[in-house]
């Protein structure tokens, strides 16, 4: 999961919904960007830069989820 995307978003008192509409592109598509399943391209990741104001380098860091630990073991 892409906890500070998240956590940017929340910040910022927008919803998952209000981020995709922002972006151009579906809601879906947006949800699997935060969670960590989709990459999204360059020009995703600007206009989150540009919303947000922090580094999409910061906002593209996955955490680990309690799952994915397991997967591993």
């Amino acid at each position: 999961m892409r906890a500070n995307l998240k956590k940017a978003r929340q910040d910022l008192g927008k919803t998952q919904q209000a981020m995709a509409d922002e972006l151009n592109i579906t809601l879906v598509y947006y949800q699997k960007i935060e969670a960590g399943e989709r990459t999204g391209d360059f020009t995703i990741w600007d206009k989150l830069e540009d919303i947000t104001g922090i580094h999409q380098r910061v906002l593209r860091e996955c955490q680990s989820t309690n799952h994915d630990l397991k997967a591993n073991q």
